[in-house]
């Protein structure tokens, strides 16, 4: 009977080649892990230096832009802003202020108005006159009325005839067509002018303001009378009957002589220029 074999690990010739073949495996193995780039490393070999060429830069003669999604809105043109035009002296100003209120205003009625030489004095003083409820004619002449002073009696006395408003059409015609917001502009604009007018007369600036504004008020404060107004008469002179009428000052009893209908007229337009001094 034979005996069963011992295992061959024990014999030394083995076990030192099966040593040996494990340490070859490892080291190949450990050869490829450790140095993988060494296989993919390029050499890489220097080029011979080349002298740079500089060349000028290439300025485009025009840039297309490319199309955006959406089409940007154009930016406005800038305006163009023009000097305004400087201003005369006091005593050489006439044309120029009267060729600008013409383009205010070209009504036959204002026209004339404004024939007059010497117009920011004249104006300085009408202002300083309708501030004290008086009318200076004579500085500032106005157009007149056409016809004559109309009156009629009834039941033995003497009554204002309705008919006589109408003697003023040209003159209201001619004040509301007058746009108040450019007279206002006119007014700041040469205001230097009028300023220099005022001074002559001894007011300063402050003072003139005021007297422009009082002037305003006045024409604003006369009351609007629908009634029959009856009158007296004393040698030629007509006189109001109703003593608070006869005792206003002069420029409102002349609105009382042109009608509730026109003063009305002549109070929107002072009520606009008032607030277009105001709120320049």
């Amino acid at each position: 009977m034979n005996r069963p074999r011992k295992p061959s690990g024990s014999n030394p010739a083995l076990i030192i080649g099966t040593l040996i073949a494990v340490a070859i495996v490892v080291g190949v193995i450990y050869q490829s892990q450790s140095t993988p780039s060494e296989d993919l490393e390029l050499i890489v070999t220097p080029e011979p230096e080349v002298e740079p060429v500089i060349q000028a830069p290439v300025i485009p003669e025009a840039v297309i832009p490319s199309a955006p999604e959406q089409k940007p809105e154009p930016e406005p043109e800038p305006a163009l802003v023009s000097k305004p035009p400087e201003l005369p002296g006091l005593d050489n100003s006439d044309d120029f202020i009267r060729e600008r209120l013409l383009l205010i205003n070209s009504k036959k009625e204002f026209s004339n108005w404004v024939k007059a030489d010497d117009l920011i004095r004249r104006t300085a003083s009408y202002l300083d006159g309708l501030s004290n409820g008086v009318m200076l004619s004579k500085i500032f002449p106005l157009t007149p009325p056409e016809g004559t002073f109309a009156t009629h009696k009834s039941d033995g006395s003497i009554w204002l005839n309705a008919g006589n408003y109408e003697r003023y059409n040209g003159t209201i015609n001619a004040i509301a067509n007058t746009d108040m917001a450019s007279i206002a502009k006119m007014f700041h604009f040469s205001r230097p002018l009028l300023e220099a007018a005022f001074s002559e007369m001894g007011y300063n600036p402050r003072q003139m303001d005021g007297i422009v504004l009082q002037a305003i008020d006045v024409i604003l404060a006369a009351p609007i009378i629908v009634e029959p107004i009856k009158l007296t008469r004393e040698s030629v002179v007509y006189k109001f009957a109703d003593p608070a009428l006869e005792a206003l000052p002069p420029l409102q009893k002349q609105l009382l002589r042109i009608g509730p209908n026109h003063t009305k007229h002549l109070q929107k337009q002072a009520y606009a220029l008032q607030q277009a001094l105001l709120n320049p």
